[in-house]
């Protein structure tokens, strides 16, 4: 089988645990207004790569990534699911960790020949970094043009099939740094028993020039950038709500 592939980074230091091999996929229906890699939306421009070739690259470098593994990022790898599970199955064989860095936004909770491979999908991988934009579905589908309810009920079936769950998060001045929506979020993160980490990121407007090099009007012209302060205070509430909800559930056992 054969992927359609935007690039790899040979080492990747922040996309999961240690260094790692980091696989960017093409194809991406989300269209979110602060998104640094529109050149992975459509699968125009692609590489063809075979999991043999993608895993040659991991071996070629293989000392380096002594605590680190393969990430696949994108775009969305899960646009190309049964790529995605063949190279994640190819790795598991040869014992490297593997990391699915999601925006969940292609999970369909009601459908059972799409839920069973995903369930193969699951079984090949380590961890999940899942990005989640925000927390609600009005504010969501005006910033990401697409809705958020399957994005967070593919976190909770991840969560039920055990699997550890990173949460990303960035925040964007005007979009989603109040104090409602960030506890809001927390609270429902809280629900998710093998949530490991929590990273909230500031919103960066260096992608703008791939938008012009592209011919694409930038969403977010004139939004400044957060600062990493801003971030820790982001990140301060949420963890407030997450607190607030582990406190309900340990009460209520």
């Amino acid at each position: 089988m054969v992927g359609k592939i935007h690039s790899i980074e040979s080492f990747g230091t922040v996309d999961g645990p240690g260094i790692r091999l980091v696989v960017f996929f093409k194809g991406c229906p989300m269209r979110c207004k602060y998104c640094h890699n529109p050149d992975t939306w459509s699968m125009e421009g692609a590489t063809d790569m075979t999991v043999d070739e993608i895993i040659n690259e991991y071996e070629k470098k293989k000392p380096f990534y002594k605590d680190g593994g393969i990430t696949a990022t994108g775009g969305e790898p899960m646009v190309q699911l049964e790529f995605l599970t063949e190279l994640f199955e190819a790795a598991h064989r040869r014992g490297i960790h593997t990391c699915l860095d999601t925006s969940g936004t292609m999970f369909r909770p009601d459908d059972e020949k799409y839920l069973a491979k995903v369930d193969r999908l699951l079984k090949s991988t380590d961890l999940i970094m899942l990005d989640i934009k925000h927390i609600d579905p009005v504010v969501h589908e005006d910033l990401c043009q697409r809705p958020n309810d399957n994005i967070l009920k593919f976190a909770e079936y991840a969560d039920q099939k055990n699997v550890t769950i990173w949460i990303r998060h960035v925040v964007v001045p005007n979009f989603n740094m109040d104090e409602e929506s960030l506890v809001r979020l927390g609270r429902f993160i809280g629900t998710l028993k093998n949530v490991k980490a929590l990273d909230v990121l500031p919103y960066h407007d260096m992608g703008i020039v791939k938008y012009e090099q592209l011919g694409i009007d930038y969403p977010l012209k004139g939004t400044p950038p957060a600062t990493k302060e801003q971030a820790l205070e982001c990140r301060k509430m949420i963890l407030k709500g997450f607190k607030e909800t582990r406190l309900k559930i340990k009460n209520e056992q």
